[in-house]
């Protein structure tokens, strides 16, 4: 569970810096009345430190890896492994490419992850959950074990079924109702 003050602090830079009021259209083709860009507080020191803040309090112990789909995952994932190390702790962080390279290094893998692995699979935010489920799949492929899945900001309340069937836990730091929203704002 996430300690109170590391919620507050992310609640709050969250807020500030990456929530927009107003009318939008998402990707999905729904329309909004408001519009999360949490990279605004992932790609800032303060900001990433409040998401490694929340973020290690739940990722379990015997997690060696942290990452996912690029582009969503990577300032998480690396943000979070940078300032653990700080605090003593090793995760290795990584980035699934959306498509595999054909050249230096190929494959779909760009980062440190190893075959067995424990990984934390990250997302800066989720509405349905298809890219963190879609890192889980490549995580598996190259022969780690995804054992959560880590997100800033819940913003669509499908993530932790479609992981659950999956077979793996799913935590959101911030969920749309603790911004002030509903699931179906």
């Amino acid at each position: 569970m996430v300690g109170l003050m590391a919620f507050e602090a992310l609640v709050a830079h969250l807020l500030k810096h990456s929530v927009r009021e107003g009318d939008f259209t998402l990707k999905s083709g729904k329309k909004s009345r408001w519009f999360i860009d949490s990279k605004q507080t992932a790609c800032r020191p303060d900001g990433i430190i409040a998401v490694a803040d929340a973020a290690l309090d739940v990722i379990p112990d015997d997690a060696t890896a942290i990452g996912g789909l690029t582009m969503g995952a990577d300032p998480v994932a690396y943000g979070i492994a940078a300032v653990a190390a700080t605090r003593g702790r090793d995760l290795r962080s990584f980035s699934i490419r959306k498509e595999a390279k054909g050249h230096g290094v190929t494959g779909r893998l760009a980062g440190a992850l190893l075959e067995g692995d424990k990984v934390v699979i990250t997302e800066d935010t989720v509405t349905r959950g298809v890219s963190p489920l879609e890192a889980v799949e490549a995580v598996r492929e190259l022969g780690a074990d995804p054992i959560l899945i880590i997100s800033i900001v819940d913003r669509g309340g499908t993530c932790e079924a479609m992981a659950a069937e999956a077979g793996v836990p799913f935590t959101a730091l911030v969920t749309a109702m603790d911004l002030g929203f509903s699931y179906g704002d």
